[in-house]
């Protein structure tokens, strides 16, 4: 059985194993070469100063996917929305597992009292991530046709968005800045 957990500092061996296979072999990120298991621990840090969530999914004591939500631009005016981010290991996409991360990932957030989460999937093609999305509540909201380059050719972006909490003229709560971000 799996178990959708939070993500803790130990799990980051694994977890960079996964996002360089994406890196490498996927147009889910545009990144072209895997960050070190260092630079994955320093967004994760960031990640949790901001007290956003980092979920692990994991089978038999092994983490075989991840997701988290981070700040989909840095500007205090976005506080309030965040961008979600999932990446299963090879051999477990078809199971389950990013719909599992991506609903425990808004339930999270929207206890946190977030308004908005943004998908920005890399690759339009990429119909798996797309059906995760719109199965999980998201609608398609935009494409940026020829926004990246990967694998020798050229990447839409697909824009899907999903109301965490109803319109409000002016949200309550400190959205994911800190107290000291004005």
């Amino acid at each position: 059985m799996t178990e959708i957990r939070a993500a803790t500092e130990s799990d980051f061996a694994t977890i960079t194993q996964i996002y360089a296979h994406n890196v490498l072999h996927g147009t889910g990120t545009f990144a072209l070469e895997p960050p070190s298991q260092d630079e994955m621990l320093a967004r994760f840090r960031q990640i949790e100063t901001m007290r956003l969530p980092y979920l692990v999914a994991v089978e038999n004591d092994e983490v075989i996917g991840f997701a988290y939500a981070s700040p989909f631009r840095d500007r205090p005016g976005y506080k309030y929305g965040v961008e979600d981010s999932i990446y299963i290991a090879p051999g477990y996409p078809g199971r389950g597992l990013g719909k599992a991360l991506l609903t425990r990932l808004i339930e999270l957030c929207t206890e946190r009292g977030l308004y908005t989460m943004i998908a920005v999937i890399g690759d339009a093609e990429n119909g798996a991530s797309v059906g995760v999305h719109r199965a999980c509540g998201f609608e398609q909201t935009g494409i940026l046709p020829r926004a990246g380059y990967k694998f020798g050719r050229w990447l839409d972006v697909v824009f899907m968005t999903r109301d965490l909490l109803p319109y409000t003229p002016k949200p309550q709560g400190d959205g994911w800045a800190s107290p000291s971000v004005t």
